[in-house]
C-alpha cells in the first residue's frame, strides 16, 4: 500500500462512523427525554403523596403537642405502648380483619369456580349482583346493613362488623380468582377426569392450586380494605366493638385534630405495613421458584 493510502485509510478510521453517530443522537435524545414533562408529573405526584408521611414521622418524635418542634422525644411512642383502649381496638381490628377476609376467600373461591364451572339460568344475573358492594358507595352499604340489621333484631357488635366486612371484601376476592381462572387452561381437567380423577380430588388437587395465586392475593386484599374501612364499620359497630379507624377517629374528635400518639400510631403502621410488604414478597418469591 502506498504512503498517501496510508494516510487517507488513517484519517478515515479517526473520523466517527455513522453508527457511532446514531448511537450518540440516541444516547443524547435519551438523556433528554429524562427530564420530560411525564417525568416532571411523575416526582411532583410522588412527593405530593408521600411528604406527608414525612412531616408525619417528623412530628411523632416531637416532645410539645403543638406544631412547633422543641425537642427530639418517645414520649408518645411511650403512651401508645400502655394506652389499653387502642390496643383493644387493634385487637378487635385483627379479628374482624382476619376473620372476615378467611370468610370471604372462601366464599368468593367457591362462587368463582362454581360460575366458571357450571352453566345455569341466573349464571350471569348472580355474577352480576356479587359486584354491586364494590359499585355502590360505601356510605350506602353501612345505612343499609345497618337498618337490615336493626330489621332483623341483631345487635350491632363484632359480629355485624363481621358480617359487613365479609359482605364488601367479597367481590374483590371473587374478582381476582375469576381472573385467574380466565386464564386457566381446562385441557388439565380433562386430563385429570381421563386419568380418574373424581370432581372433588380435580377440585382439591388441581384446581385450587393453580388458583392459589389469585386466591392469596385476595385473601390479602381482604385483610387491607377490613383494616382500612372506616365508613361501614362506623354505621354497623356497637358499644365495645371500636376498631382501629374508629378509635383514631374519636380520638381526633375529642381532641380537636392529629394527637401525637395517633402520628405515633400512623408511623407504627407504616413500619409494620412495610415490613410484611417485604416479607410477603420474599415468600411469593421462595413459592414461584419452588
Amino acid at each position: 500500500m502506498k504512503y498517501p493510502d496510508i494516510i487517507k485509510n488513517a484519517i478515515a478510521a479517526a473520523k466517527p462512523s455513522k453508527t457511532h453517530g446514531e448511537a450518540a443522537r440516541h444516547a443524547r435524545r435519551a438523556y433528554r427525554r429524562q427530564f420530560s414533562f411525564s417525568q416532571t408529573v411523575f416526582w411532583v405526584a410522588i412527593i405530593f403523596l408521600f411528604m406527608p408521611l414525612v412531616v408525619l414521622i417528623f412530628y411523632s418524635f416531637n416532645s410539645s403537642t403543638s406544631m412547633n418542634w422543641t425537642g427530639f422525644s418517645l414520649r408518645w411512642y411511650s403512651q401508645l405502648l400502655r394506652s389499653r383502649e387502642l390496643w383493644w381496638a387493634f385487637r378487635n381490628s385483627i379479628i374482624i380483619a382476619i376473620s372476615s377476609a378467611a370468610a370471604a376467600t372462601v366464599i368468593g373461591t367457591i362462587g368463582a369456580i362454581g360460575i366458571n364451572w357450571y352453566r345455569f339460568k341466573l349464571r350471569a344475573y348472580v355474577q352480576t349482583i356479587s359486584f354491586l358492594p364494590m359499585i355502590l358507595p360505601e356510605i350506602i352499604i353501612g345505612v343499609s346493613l345497618s337498618i337490615f340489621f336493626a330489621g332483623i333484631g341483631l345487635p350491632l357488635g363484632l359480629f355485624t362488623i363481621f358480617v359487613a366486612h365479609t359482605t364488601f371484601n367479597l367481590p374483590f376476592v371473587f374478582l381476582m380468582v375469576m381472573a385467574r381462572l380466565d386464564e386457566f387452561d381446562f385441557s388439565i381437567i380433562e386430563a385429570a377426569g381421563d386419568l380418574g380423577a373424581n370432581e372433588k380430588q380435580t377440585l382439591m388437587r388441581v384446581t385450587l392450586p393453580i388458583c392459589m395465586p389469585g386466591i392469596i392475593s385476595g385473601f390479602l386484599t381482604a385483610i387491607t380494605l377490613s383494616l382500612e374501612d372506616f365508613v361501614i364499620t362506623f354505621f354497623v359497630a356497637g358499644p365495645g366493638s371500636s376498631t382501629l379507624p374508629i378509635f383514631i377517629y374519636s380520638a381526633i374528635t375529642r381532641r380537636g385534630g392529629i394527637t401525637p400518639v395517633v402520628s405515633a400510631l400512623s408511623v407504627v403502621m407504616i413500619l409494620g405495613t412495610v415490613g410484611l410488604t417485604i416479607v410477603l414478597r420474599n415468600f411469593l418469591k421462595y413459592i414461584a421458584a419452588k
